[in-house]
């Protein structure tokens, strides 16, 4: 079994990105797996300049194409490995975290897709509140796939800054490139950010392919995609990957990272 965690850092260096995806390398390490940093853009996904809703600022400064795209290059490398996890570059692994890739042995190793739902996580009142409109902006008019809403929570979605994946999820590709994938004519408005997906990352998209194709999902625990100011400082001493998700409410931006380390260990 050939198992890769593959992560992508691109554009300006920081020490909480520097910190982080060195946790997760010494993590590779230690479950003994091939470990990848894509440094150098690959992808450079264009929006359609005469169709794109997106603000210039979001894709002209990085040459005219959008990065947030570049992760799904991690799809290519499917020839290769087995198994793949993708992880932010704002994830930190906490030290003697058990072995991700064991996930995709329940259920008698059916899975194709794993990750973390964020109403399933114990998140704060305030951030629950906040997915509510979050989830009716980017979900309500995909009305093709069930998204399980309620009124209290909302859709239910899968935050992608971490992915576990199985290599019979490529049955779902048809023989397309990560690329080729992204740059399906049905999903030209997503990267195009029309409407409400004006400031989406690959997350909408990513969530609409796994729900269109039915795909044999396993949901896991919150502790493997603990998000950072939304869950309780005292809940998040538990997690496994602590995720730095909104650099806003960071002390600093997250750039004092001893401080931070601070509060999560």
């Amino acid at each position: 079994m050939k198992r890769l965690i593959y992560q992508v850092y691109t554009g300006k260096k920081s020490k909480l990105y520097d910190h982080c995806t060195a946790s997760v390398k010494a993590y590779a390490d230690r479950i003994s797996v091939d470990y990848i940093v894509q440094t150098i853009p690959k992808m450079m996904i264009k929006p359609d300049v005469f169709a794109t809703n997106r603000s210039k600022e979001s894709y002209e400064k990085y040459g005219g194409f959008l990065p947030i795209y570049e992760k799904e290059n991690a799809l290519d490398y499917f020839d290769r490995y087995d198994q793949i996890c993708i992880i932010d570059a704002d994830i930190w692994v906490r030290p003697e975290t058990p072995n991700i890739f064991l996930e995709l042995d329940n259920f008698g190793g059916t899975t194709e897709f794993a990750g973390v739902v964020e109403r399933m996580a114990p998140i704060l009142p305030w951030y629950k509140q906040k997915l509510v409109g979050y989830t009716r902006m980017q979900y309500s008019n995909l009305k093709d796939v069930n998204w399980e809403w309620t009124h209290e929570n909302g859709a239910l979605f899968y935050n992608m800054g971490l992915m576990l994946m199985d290599k019979k999820i490529t049955k779902y590709l048809n023989g397309q490139s990560g690329k080729e994938f992204i740059q399906r004519p049905e999903f030209k408005d997503f990267v195009d950010g029309q409407g409400a997906w004006k400031w989406s990352t690959d997350q909408t998209l990513l969530n609409y392919w796994v729900k269109k194709e039915n795909m044999v999902q396993t949901y896991l625990n919150w502790k493997w995609n603990a998000l950072y100011t939304a869950i309780p400082n005292d809940k998040i001493k538990e997690a496994y990957f602590v995720h730095f998700f909104l650099k806003d409410k960071l002390p600093n931006n997250g750039e004092n990272v001893q401080e931070l380390m601070e509060i999560v260990q």
